[in-house]
């Protein structure tokens, strides 16, 4: 089985990663949104978070493997908190002071090339994305058995 010759680890990590930017992808699309697919996979933002999809994902699968008390889950425990903490404070309010500083730039009429915003998430595209990746460290973990 494919699954045996890579960690489950690793499938995790690409599944939940993968799957997250398509879901992405499709809900822009739904919404009518004209787009570069392989732009859009690298997208920051949106609904589900990528990141935290990935990180529970693994999460998941160290719960599984490993326990509730192993060392490892409790680091990863903490990796996602930080994770989901970064995408909806950290990343937000940098993505929400890019917008101010562009607009600024336009009223300005400044020459200045505008600066790359990435807008971070908001709590339930957060929430989503860790219910997603958990789900899918589940499906793999199974499927790996």
């Amino acid at each position: 089985m494919i699954l045996d010759q890579v960690s489950v680890y690793v499938w995790a990590i690409v599944i939940a990663w993968t799957s997250a930017h398509l879901v992405k992808y499709v809900i822009a699309l739904s919404r009518g949104a004209q787009l570069n697919f392989s732009k859009q996979v690298f997208v920051s933002g949106g609904m589900p978070s990528a990141h935290m999809s990935t990180v529970m994902a693994l999460w998941a699968v160290i719960l599984l493997t490993d326990g509730v008390t192993s060392g490892l889950f409790g680091i990863m425990t903490l990796f996602a908190l930080i994770v989901a903490h970064d995408a909806v404070r950290v990343r937000r309010s940098s993505g929400e002071q890019g917008v101010v500083l562009i607009e600024l730039m336009k009223a300005s009429k400044s020459k200045l090339g505008f600066p790359r915003v990435s807008k971070g998430h908001s709590i339930p595209e957060v929430v989503v994305g860790a219910i997603f990746g958990t789900l899918v460290g589940i499906v793999v973990f199974f499927i790996a058995q």
